[in-house]
Formats: structure tokens, sequence, C-alpha cells
């Protein structure tokens, strides 16, 4: 069983999907979804819509080609949008637009040429937030049989050259088994929040951002570094009063034991654990929060003083919200254009004469490398031609 019989027997299996079940759909199903869905909502969707697509583009506008000379020519990059992306959107408890606005539209300002969204279950606002991102076609099904529809298509549907979007710990192996076939953006485990706080930040604040995490699944990381001794003791009787009335309190409840509070002896001990981290998001709610963040080093997004909720980052103020998690922060960024983005290298000799002095030397490096053909191949640029 392998191609399209393989995905149709996996959505049977995983994705509540029934035989006569499209596998894929086209502009006009996402546009049908737009259309019917509650106005309200489609409003919404397109302001964060506009908001995303802004950052992306002032991102794009950012990145530019590249002419600088060399002995006896010019060499360079030009910058070329990969050709088709695949952007994963996960639909687990809730259908998340959020995500799907995220990937597809910044794919889009990129300069793909073809945008898949692919989501189990081809929830309407799913649907609709895809119309809204400009996609192409739209993969009904989820999981690790997405990910590898995308990576090596199917029969009527071609294969992507790129795999972007958070997903479970089953779309995560995916990506990792498929990375190297197609290009993939990162991967990510459960999210994080990681609040920096003294003693101005107001508890209730720090309560309400901190459920805001928790709330995301049972797997979620919410943590809190303080200066205030204090709140090791007010946040636990503010957190119980909040989880009172929040609809998601059990999966709130459970995935706070997964994270922590300490108190720090300082701010510059806070930064330093900080960093040692390196969080998903980070929110600094503290005095002298800009100077704080400037000397903050590894986190995925920085959410700036007491106004600043990280829940404005995952519902499209501009920065996309699709961030490295479990430290990787160390070395990774977020999403962006730069992932649908090569920068190809090129160079151009004109005067052989000004080259001479690089030939020189990469016929001496060729020698030493013992790949005389390489020498030869610099040698008869030169006035001494002969191989």
């Amino acid at each position: 069983m392998d191609g399209l019989s393989a995905v149709r027997a996996y959505a049977e299996e995983f994705d509540a999907y029934a035989p006569d079940d499209p596998i894929t759909l086209d502009r006009r199903a996402m546009r049908l979804a737009y259309d019917a869905l509650d106005p309200g909502d489609r409003d919404a969707l397109e302001r964060a819509a506009q908001r995303i697509e802004r950052f992306a583009q002032a991102q794009r506008d950012a990145i530019q080609p590249l002419t600088m000379d060399v002995p006896g020519g010019q060499s360079g990059h030009t910058i070329e949008p990969i050709d088709s992306a695949g952007c994963y959107a996960p639909a687990g408890r809730y259908p998340l637009p959020s995500s799907v606005l995220m990937t597809a539209i910044t794919a889009r300002v990129a300069g793909c040429k073809r945008v898949v969204v692919a989501s189990p279950g081809a929830h309407p606002v799913t649907l609709a937030a895809a119309h809204i991102a400009g996609a192409d076609e739209f993969l009904c099904v989820g999981g690790a049989h997405a990910i590898a529809s995308m990576a090596y298509g199917f029969e009527g549907f071609a294969r992507c050259d790129v795999i972007v979007g958070p997903g479970n710990a089953w779309v995560t192996a995916a990506k990792q088994l498929v990375s190297g076939v197609v290009g993939i953006d990162m991967l990510a485990g459960p999210s994080e929040l990681l609040i920096l706080a003294d003693e101005t930040a107001d508890v209730s604040t720090l309560a309400a951002d901190l459920l805001a995490q928790a709330e995301h699944d049972t797997e979620a990381v919410p943590m809190l570094l303080t200066t205030c001794r204090e709140h090791t003791r007010l946040i636990q009787d503010e957190l119980e009063r909040q989880l009172g009335s929040l609809p998601t309190a059990d999966t709130a409840r459970e995935s706070l034991q997964n994270g922590f509070v300490v108190v720090c002896d300082s701010i510059d001990q806070a930064v330093e654990i900080s960093d040692t981290l390196a969080p998903e998001h980070l929110e600094i709610i503290a005095e002298g929060a800009e100077q704080i963040a400037s000397r903050i080093r590894n986190a995925g997004g920085v959410f700036i003083g007491a106004r600043t909720a990280e829940v404005l980052g995952d519902y499209g103020i501009g920065p996309n919200h699709t961030l490295p998690t479990g430290s990787t922060a160390r070395f990774q960024a977020g999403l962006s254009v730069m992932n649908f983005l090569r920068l190809r290298t090129w160079i151009r000799i004109d005067d052989p004469d000004a080259c001479k002095p690089v030939l020189d030397d990469t016929m001496r490096m060729a020698r030493m490398e013992g790949l005389i053909a390489h020498e030869n191949s610099a040698r008869i640029r030169t006035n001494d031609s002969s191989p």
C-alpha cells in the first residue's frame, strides 16, 4: 500500500475520514468556507492577516541582493523563493486558523509559487483562513501522513519543497524523518512561556499570562522567574482564583505542573537563567524592561513590558508565532520569510590578470590537498595555460 491509497487508509484510521471525503480541496472550497464564516470572525482574521503580511513584507524588504568586487570581477548573491511550501496547521482540541495565517501568508510574501495548507478535518474556520492567506490547495489530513504527503506527494498531489508549522509529537517526528528530502522550519515541542518579573509586576497579570500558556495543552510549560519572594505565595492564590472561572481549567491545571516559580537573587541572575533556558516566549514584566531585553541572548520571541501580552504574538500583531522550543532558541530562529528563501551566490571573473593572485593561491591549495585536476583547472586560466 502506497501513495493515495495509503493516505486514505491512514486518514480513515486517524482523522475520522470517511471513504468518500475529499483528500484535497481547491480555492473554491476555501472561498465557500470564507463566505459562510461569521462576519465578525472573518473581519478579525482579515485584520490579523493584514498585520502578519505587513511584518512579513518588511522582513522581505530588509533582505537585499548583494554585489561586491572581487579580484578580477564581482561576486554576490541573489534571493530566490522556494517554489512550493507546505503549511501544517494542527486541529486537535480546537482548530488553529492563526497558524494558517502565520505560515501561509509568510510563504506567499516570500514569493512561493504554490502554497499548500494541511489540516485534519478541514474545519470551516481553517479553510476560511487558508482562503485569506491565499493558499492554492488544502490537504484535508493531519498527522505523520500529512507530512509524508507533502514531502513525497501522491497521485494528483505534487510534493512540496519545504514544510513548516507546529504539530504534535507525531508531526514533529515525521518532519524530522523527511528533513533532507524537503526543508523544514524546525522541530518544535510543547509550547513554553517564561516570565521574568520583579516586585513591580502585578500578580493578576502574571497569573493570567501563565494560564494563557497553560491552557494550550497538558504538555505546555509555564514558568516564572521573579526577584520578589512574595510572588511565590501570591501567585498560587491568584492562579487558583482565576482557574475557578476558566473553562479550560482542567488542561491548564495539569500543565501548570510542568512549570515552576523560581526566586532569583537579582535581575542579573534571572537573565542568566533565562538565557540558559532559551524559552520559546519570554515576557519581561519588570522595571527597565527594555534595558533587560537588550541583554537577552536566547529566546524565540521577547515581549517587553507589562502591556505586551504574549497572546498578542499568538494572534497576529505582526511577528510570527511559530517559534523554537526546548532551548533550541540558542541556535534557531522563529519562522520568517527566510524559511522560504534561498540566497544563491554567484561569481563572475572578467579580468584574469587581476585574478592571478587568487589563481596562484588556488593552485597551491589544490596541490596541498592533492587535487591536481583542480590545480589544472585554475592553471588553464592563467598565461601558463598547459595543464
